[in-house]
């Protein structure tokens, strides 16, 4: 299907919760309103409360990142259920300045009651092992998120390592110059495309992707494969060796 575009939360409104310099040579494309999107992940302890930190995140974390600028909030489950689990929070903020902001809440009264309870977890009944963050600068291409679709069931979540930070800089003008398009015509409905600038898997960039269920999902995919522009661009010589790793999680709301 088509799916509709969904205008994210700004600050006068709510957020969409789904379920939940180097120089101009060197630079990976971005467009100077960029978004930066954080992306955590939560190892769940054996018997943690996940209960607990589900309200922490949406009662508490979320409205006071909002109050700080941030434009979305959404919480993922991995597909099938793990064991321990795992929680995927995706923030995007519209620039550096406030995702530094929002590291520190100490001056929200609101916050600080709203998260005494999770505060409040002793040693001996921790909620979770650890908890990743990954951050990425939005694409030139699609500088910011997009909110999730409510009637989306399945997510997928890319990663693409390349041996070379000039390996992964080709490959994201290979997204900006022609791969963002056939995208869009192929139905590979995007939340966002990062480039990482911290975290694990470096070099590399990161995108999500939405679907209505797994069979949406391999049937736009088919068709992407199949598209003459993507067969075209792939065996490009200033493109050969632009990836040497995929990982891909696929995700549903929580």
């Amino acid at each position: 299907m088509q799916r509709r575009n969904f205008i994210k939360a700004g600050a006068a409104g709510a957020m969409a919760v789904a379920g939940s310099q180097l120089g101009a040579v060197s630079r990976p494309q971005s467009a100077a309103g960029s978004e930066i999107i954080e992306w955590r992940i939560y190892e769940m302890n054996f018997g943690g409360n996940e209960g607990l930190l589900r309200d922490y995140l949406t009662n508490a974390l979320y409205p006071a990142l909002l109050r700080k600028g941030a434009t979305q909030f959404a919480l993922f489950h991995e597909y099938g259920n793990p064991n321990p689990a795992k929680l995927h929070v995706m923030i995007s903020f519209p620039d550096a300045a406030t995702f530094v902001a929002g590291q520190s809440l100490t001056d929200d009264e609101v916050y600080q009651k709203a998260a005494q309870e999770y505060d409040a977890v002793t040693s001996d009944k921790p909620i979770y092992t650890r908890f990743t963050s990954w951050l990425l600068e939005a694409f030139a291409g699609m500088p910011q998120s997009i909110g999730t679709d409510p009637n989306a069931g399945l997510f997928e979540l890319r990663v693409y390592e390349g041996y070379s930070e000039d390996a992964v800089r080709r490959k994201i003008r290979m997204f900006n110059d022609h791969e963002l398009e056939i995208f869009k015509d192929t139905d590979l409905d995007a939340v966002f495309y990062g480039n990482l600038i911290a975290g694990p898997h470096r070099p590399a960039l990161a995108y999500l992707l939405q679907f209505d269920d797994m069979e949406e999902r391999d049937a736009n995919w088919a068709k992407f494969g199949a598209h003459p522009e993507w067969n075209r661009i792939k065996v490009l010589p200033e493109f050969a060796n632009s990836v040497s790793n995929i990982q891909r999680t696929f995700l549903v709301p929580a």
